[in-house]
């Protein structure tokens, strides 16, 4: 580990000061400091530990126990691949070795390139369409490797362009059954 920026400290001693009198500041610090810089770089945790009055091993132990938080910067796309039971149960593994392969990367890495960071959640709602993914923040449903494929724009030449969707499956349209629906189907 190396010294943080002094940009970096200074912005991070100021979030601190911002929080200082909150029961519990430790992690909404930590939130705030991921939004600002996009990830907690491990050369902050001392000068977090030092501000809070708490040992490097608290931070870096709360830092690396919540799944949420980044040693690194993502890539410019971030896809989260539903991993709960529902999503197992109708291919989500196969999605993953799928998406493994297609990137070049495992689970929590960013392609060389830094164009995807590939994560794993365990639910995003949406059982009743997995496998599920959310990408970038959208919620994906009925994915397959080609319709993930599609939605990365990685699709093979003559596939229809992504974010077509399938029936009952578009954002802030009715899904079957009268229910609105928050996820996107990608056609294949």
């Amino acid at each position: 580990m190396g010294s943080p920026d002094t940009s970096m400290a200074d912005r991070v001693r100021a979030l601190v000061a911002a929080h200082r009198g909150d029961r519990g500041a430790l992690l909404p610090i930590l939130h705030r400091v991921q939004e600002e810089f996009g990830y907690v770089d491990p050369d902050l945790v001392p000068v977090l530990a030092r501000e809070l009055n708490l040992s490097r091993a608290d931070v870096h132990g709360v830092v690396t126990f919540y799944s949420d938080f980044r040693a690194e910067p993502a890539g410019r796309t971030v896809l989260r691949l539903c991993r709960a039971e529902a999503c197992q149960s109708v291919g989500a593994e196969r999605l993953l070795a799928h998406a493994e392969q297609a990137l070049g990367v495992k689970l929590g890495q960013t392609t060389p390139d830094g164009s995807i960071t590939l994560e794993q959640v365990f639910c995003l709602g949406n059982c009743a369409l997995g496998p599920a993914a959310q990408l970038d923040g959208r919620v994906l449903g009925r994915l397959d490797p080609d319709r993930l494929d599609a939605a990365l724009g990685r699709a093979p030449a003559g596939a229809p362009a992504p974010g077509r969707v399938a029936p009952g499956g578009v954002a802030g349209h009715s899904a079957p059954g009268g229910a609105a629906s928050t996820t996107e189907a990608v056609n294949s």
